[in-house]
């Protein structure tokens, strides 16, 4: 019963913050290739619309906390980056489509000797980023500490 009402809640929340052109939602990992000129990293993505309601603006809030935390060397040297990316601006539509995002998703890429692997975790975000947050935050560290490995 519990189950289904932690469905129900996710549901909503999605269907709140404007999921009606989400493409897909589910955890996949997927390859991109990039120039070989570029540094190998780990990104944290977190896709926005300009309107955001309480559970999006908490996903933001803890995914940037975590990752300042824990990871505030490798913030400078690049190796980890953040990326808070308004899909309201236009400029952003080419990320967004390679993403195949149109509302509110948080994703971890990896970039690896030219190669690009990224997990979408915009249903675990959602689930967990104001009901657990420190649980959410302690996720996102553990993803970015087994990329960077």
């Amino acid at each position: 019963m519990d189950k289904w009402i932690l469905v129900l809640a996710i549901c909503f929340g999605l269907a709140a913050c404007g999921s009606n052109g989400a493409k897909k939602n589910v955890s996949t990992k997927v390859e991109q290739v990039q120039p070989q000129d570029t540094k190998d990293r780990v990104e944290v993505l977190y896709f926005h619309g300009k309107k955001r309601c309480a559970t999006c603006m908490a996903i933001e809030e803890h995914a940037r906390e975590a990752v300042e935390a824990q990871f505030a060397e490798e913030l400078k040297e690049g190796t980890v980056v953040f990326r808070s990316i308004d899909l309201s601006q236009e400029e952003n539509e080419k990320i967004a489509e390679k993403y195949g995002v149109s509302w509110s998703s948080l994703f971890i890429s990896q970039w690896k000797g030219g190669k690009e692997t990224y997990e979408n975790l915009t249903l675990y975000a959602f689930a967990n980023a104001r009901t657990a947050p420190d649980s959410f935050k302690s996720k996102i560290v553990e993803k970015i500490n087994g990329l960077l490995k």
